[in-house]
């Protein structure tokens, strides 16, 4: 509510204490950062010293240099990534993907499903135990990337 009173040009989007704001300038993020500190410290709170950051969402557009270029936001990191184009023309997007964090947590979760002592279940069983979680990380990762794939 605060944001939508004190800044509505400026969109954001949050999830539980995350939040992103976009910004048009490095100025605005600047002013913007000041003013949530000092509503943060109205309500007794502080903002995360290495989470709170700027960053600069490099792209074909945007070709200056930042000293952050790349964020994580709800399991996906977004960075300056080679895209292309329907045309087939490739260009540089600052787009998501999966961040390295989450592909940990998959892998050790998948790790601890323990599949080559599963031995005594047939495939059907070992499908119907982990398909729903599979399907649920690929829609969850896919939500951002369409009909391409999304590494794993």
């Amino acid at each position: 509510m605060w944001m939508r009173k004190n800044c509505p040009d400026i969109s954001f989007e949050r999830f539980a204490d995350d939040v992103v704001c976009h910004c048009t300038s490095e100025a605005q993020a600047n002013w913007l950062k000041v003013m949530i500190e000092e509503r943060f410290a109205e309500c007794r709170l502080e903002l995360h010293p290495q989470k709170t950051k700027i960053v600069y969402c490099k792209d074909d557009d945007r070709r200056g240099s930042y000293s952050h270029e790349q964020f994580d936001f709800l399991g996906y990191t977004f960075r300056p990534r080679l895209s292309k184009n329907r045309h087939g023309k490739f260009f540089v997007n600052f787009s998501p993907a999966v961040s390295n964090e989450a592909t940990k947590s998959i892998r050790k979760t998948m790790r601890e499903w323990r599949l080559y002592r599963r031995s005594d279940k047939s495939l059907e069983d070992l499908s119907g135990m982990f398909n729903p979680v599979l399907r649920g990380w690929i829609t969850y990762f896919k939500s951002y990337c369409g009909q391409r794939s999304c590494y794993l």
